[in-house]
């Protein structure tokens, strides 16, 4: 499954301000940065990133999936500490 494709469904489903997804062919990274996740535990959080790929993942088109979720500012503190 291509990564634009994930990041248009996540995209289209989520109010993020930001998405990354990247591939390694079998395995997915996504990064998921919004507001949305400011009042939601670690558990809803993941649920909400699976919920608009349940399909996908239920058919096979995407597996091996790896989700990190992140408020504007900690997507902020993020980047400055670990890139």
């Amino acid at each position: 499954m291509d990564c634009k494709v994930i990041e248009q469904i996540l995209l289209d489903a989520l109010p993020l301000s930001e998405v990354h997804v990247t591939s390694d062919g079998s395995h997915y990274k996504v990064v998921a940065v919004g507001e949305c996740f400011e009042e939601m535990s670690r558990v809803k959080q993941q649920q909400a990133i699976y919920g608009p790929l349940a399909d996908n993942i239920a058919s096979g088109e995407l597996h091996a999936l790896t989700i990190k979720t992140f408020t504007p500012t900690q997507w902020k503190r993020e980047k400055l500490f670990n890139m």
